[in-house]
């Protein structure tokens, strides 16, 4: 039978590529710490849950293809807090932030063109490029570099003709990186001069730990061009709701991306119930979170700065960081420390970066940590990871 050429070039997820190697060491008895997946453990408010179990209906009927009026108003009313202006027909609904980023591809780009990202990226990035043939050209960063933008002249060179958006994870996943506002300034001038649309991602709006955080939707000069991709996911710790958004001052652009929200008819009625309190949720809850993410950075960043060899900068928002290993292989490594390796019956899982990027070879080295973990547990699972270098390494010394 013949499939499609577009499913076939899809890559598996590097997050989610590896775990059967997890399950089979749980099968085995192992304890695995989950430090490849951005699953945070923080409880998801109450708030959520109460209005959906409260919501009386005979029927669970559609809701409208734009998304509930009550959430889009919360929505808008949420954006105000950081002072950006969204009328209720500049907001969409989205099922989470992935269909949210599937949808500004489809509307700003056509079969054969691009769109240019800072690597290493979301993983999903080029997956959903793929989805809609649609390429994404890299603009290489680098760990000794802290993940830092190059000059404005090296970016230019990844765009091209068939260019049409630049797409930018603000706070950083993978990389924990938070934009300066010149860096940001720079990329709206490459988007002027080459007639680009700015997919600003902004899930992890509210972990910034380190400096200033700039919206791209404050910069005024450039609101005609920015769409904004965004999900209550990793806010409130409501990753299955799949319950996200976009967000842009362009009026003719949303209406013509309100035409994909009809296509799929609606987002889940009763998630976008839960979602509309959660948008309600008081200033001090997120208080409380950033502090405990913030702690846990430090942990991390801590415990990997004693490991001989380690090249990792210290993330300053969102709850990732990608670290360059000791090793040739960091696939390798991470399988060989769920199939052979463990410290009284317990292991660490994470993400080869290998995967967050386009261009081959970059990444081999390195994996994405997600620390999602409570402090002790992120303790417990770096002095594994570093008992898990000095054996590897130690195996592959004895046979060179």
């Amino acid at each position: 039978m013949n499939y499609s050429t577009r499913v076939k070039n899809l890559k598996t997820s590097p997050i989610r590529k590896l775990l059967p190697y997890a399950i089979e060491a749980k099968a085995k008895g192992k304890k695995v710490y989950h430090l490849n997946i951005g699953q945070p453990d923080i409880k998801t408010p109450a708030s959520f849950f109460d209005a959906i179990s409260s919501s009386h209906t005979e029927v669970l009927a559609y809701s409208n293809s734009q998304g509930d009026p009550n959430l889009i108003q919360a929505i808008s009313d949420y954006y105000k807090t950081y002072d950006m202006d969204f009328g209720i027909d500049e907001i969409l609904v989205t099922v989470g932030g992935s269909e949210a980023l599937l949808f500004a591809l489809i509307a700003t780009c056509d079969p054969g063109d691009n769109v240019v990202v800072p690597q290493p990226f979301y993983s999903s990035y080029p997956g959903f490029g793929c989805m809609v043939n649609v390429e994404v050209s890299p603009i290489t960063t680098h760990a000794e570099d802290g993940f830092r933008l190059p000059s404005k002249e090296e970016m230019a060179k990844s765009i091209n003709e068939r260019s049409k958006a630049i797409i930018i994870s603000n706070p950083g996943n993978p990389t924990g990186v938070i934009y300066t506002r010149e860096e940001m300034e720079t990329l709206a001038e490459l988007a002027i001069e080459h007639d680009l649309f700015i997919i600003s991602d902004e899930v992890y709006r509210e972990f910034v730990y380190d400096g200033d955080y700039t919206s791209f939707g404050k910069l005024e000069h450039v609101k005609d061009r920015v769409i904004i991709v965004d999900s209550i996911s990793k806010r409130y710790s409501a990753c299955g709701s799949r319950i996200g958004s976009l967000a842009s001052k362009n009026k003719e652009l949303m209406a013509l991306m309100l035409k994909l929200c009809q296509g799929r008819l609606c987002a889940p009625t009763l998630e976008q119930i839960g979602a509309t309190e959660l948008y309600k949720t008081p200033v001090s809850y997120f208080e409380e979170v950033n502090k405990e993410y913030k702690k846990r950075r430090d942990v991390l960043y801590q415990e990997l700065s004693t490991i001989e060899g380690v090249i990792c900068t210290k993330p300053a928002g969102a709850f990732y960081t990608i670290v360059k290993l000791p090793v040739d292989s960091a696939e390798d490594f991470v399988i060989f420390m769920m199939k052979d390796f463990d410290v009284d019956g317990e292991t660490v899982m994470m993400a080869p970066a290998e995967g967050f990027y386009s261009a081959p070879g970059l990444g081999k080295d390195e994996v994405r940590i997600a620390y999602v973990l409570n402090e002790e547990s992120l303790r417990k699972a770096i002095s594994i990871l570093k008992a898990g270098l000095e054996k590897y390494n130690s195996i592959k010394e004895s046979k060179n």
